[in-house]
């Protein structure tokens, strides 16, 4: 009895980067228009080829208009993604931004968190570890 070889990319998780950006004690969360209500940290998929912080660089500049100032890896995360909701891994950066970030490519709108709103739909990855992480760290206003 023979088993088919899973296809690429079966069984790996979905690899993203993304930039925890905070700024006077609140964090910079967005959303997609494919899903404008989730939000999530500023980042993507790296492409072909790409390294997590060349990645992190492009998608802050497509996304966003900004340059990461700074960036220190955090860590992973492993999560569900919230809008394919698959597995993934995401490689977190902390940084700081060159300039005010306005939404552009895909996105759909932009909010500074202090984690605490009630009114503010946010990602897995965000509520359940990096929201803790930040907080731990000292990093948002309580």
């Amino acid at each position: 009895m023979t088993q088919d070889a899973p296809g690429p990319g079966e069984g790996e998780p979905l690899s993203v980067v993304a930039a925890a950006i905070v700024q006077e004690g609140r964090l910079l969360v967005v959303s997609k228009q494919a899903a404008p209500d989730v939000f999530y940290l500023p980042g993507g998929k790296p492409d072909a080829g790409e390294g997590p912080l060349e990645a992190l660089f492009r998608e802050l500049d497509e996304e966003l208009g900004v340059e990461p100032l700074e960036p220190r890896f955090l860590g992973h995360v492993e999560a569900v993604a919230a809008l394919e909701g698959v597995p993934m891994k995401l490689t977190l950066f902390e940084a700081h931004i060159d300039r005010a970030p306005r939404p552009a490519a895909e996105l759909a709108d932009l909010k500074w968190i202090s984690g605490h709103e009630r009114d503010v739909r946010l990602s897995p990855a965000l509520t359940d570890h990096i929201l803790p992480l930040l907080r731990r760290r000292g990093a948002l206003t309580r």
